[in-house]
């Protein structure tokens, strides 16, 4: 896709954008269900359905999805997608680009050990391996407009609030 074929796609949803901001607002709905022949949840996505279940490192045998593994995902199609569009709305070419995210988690939070230690992922590294004819400063502008644009980087770096409810079935 050229650069003129993406903003021929996107302006007359930044024109509608624009005129009228309340219809900007997206929102996204993902359920699930819990097994309940052993501890998973099965995730219904639009690709069909995954299960997360337990990592090894807490008693999983690796079969199932981590959850930990599906945000770090989430991150990697994010920012490849993100990339892509930035490089090509700015007329960039690249031949090839990897992306890899490594998560950092010290598991004895989750499984309770030891209070002082987090819940969850406390360090993440974002690494783009880029084959392209552009300069290093444009390759450094990509890298840094991806990070600007990238809806689950931005998420990341400041977090939504979250609130928690419960209903009850059958009662």
């Amino acid at each position: 896709m050229t650069s003129d074929e993406l903003r021929e796609i996107q302006a007359p949803f930044k024109a509608k954008y624009k005129v009228s901001p309340e219809t900007a607002v997206i929102h996204s709905c993902v359920t699930g269900a819990l097994l309940l022949d052993h501890p998973a949840c099965r995730i219904d996505t639009l690709q069909g359905p995954v299960v997360a279940g337990m990592h090894p490192a807490v008693g999983g045998d690796g079969s199932e999805a981590c959850s930990i593994d599906i945000l770090l995902e989430a991150l990697v199609g994010c920012a490849g997608l993100t990339f892509n569009l930035v490089a090509t709305a700015m007329g960039i070419p690249f031949n090839d680009v990897k992306i890899q995210v490594h998560g950092a988690s010290d598991i004895r939070g989750a499984l309770g050990i030891n209070k002082e230690v987090p819940v969850g992922v406390t360090h993440i590294r974002l690494h783009f391996e880029v084959d392209s004819p552009a300069t290093d400063e444009q390759v450094a502008l990509l890298i840094k407009q991806t990070e600007r644009y990238c809806m689950v980087y931005q998420t990341l770096l400041q977090p939504p609030v979250i609130e928690t409810t419960v209903s009850r079935m059958g009662v």
